[in-house]
């Protein structure tokens, strides 16, 4: 067909080629720990890990250990926001890999409740991958800022709620 406009099909591909690789590159374990050493040591060394990323969910792990933990014998809430904010943030970077025009993200508020105490490997779940494609999506069309409350859970091994973190992410196009 002439005249068609194929762009919109072009920047879906390559969007998709782009978040297939980040999401490669975040769940390979020598290249996303080398990150974490030299890009987030205190993630690192108190043993934040990204365990599942896909274009709609992450799964993240932090463990009870003596340098997450507090003096209540529970691991320390701000441990747990590293993992938290992590597991949305993994969500935000691999829908921001690649992308033209270039878009920037930024915590811009967080918010927390505590249910129970966690005192073993609290895995933190977030499934706003689809929230925040369409924030950055919105930002890269408009050129305004635009944000997007993701929500990560904090459960215990058993499965229990344990917390519930709403990080609010603000993107923006680099223009």
């Amino acid at each position: 067909m002439s005249g068609t406009n194929t762009e919109p099909i072009k920047a879906a591909l390559m969007s998709k080629d782009a978040l297939s690789e980040f999401i490669g590159m975040a769940t390979n374990p020598w290249k996303m720990n080398s990150v974490m050493f030299l890009k987030l040591p205190a993630a690192f060394f108190s043993g934040v890990r990204l365990r599942e990323l896909s274009e709609r969910h992450a799964v993240t792990t932090v463990p009870f250990k003596w340098l997450t933990q507090n003096p209540f014998r529970s691991t320390y809430f701000a441990s747990q926001s590293m993992a938290a904010e992590m597991c949305a943030g993994m969500l935000s970077m691999a829908h921001l890999h690649g992308r033209e025009p270039k878009v920037s993200m930024l915590v811009v508020h967080i918010e927390a409740d505590f249910h129970k105490k966690a005192t073993g490997r609290t895995t933190f779940t977030c499934r706003d991958g689809e929230a925040i494609r369409e924030a950055v999506e919105k930002a890269a069309a408009t050129g305004e800022p635009a944000t997007c409350v993701a929500v990560s859970e904090g459960r215990s091994p058993q499965g229990e709620l344990c917390s519930e973190f709403r990080v609010t992410w603000s993107f923006r196009a680099r223009i």
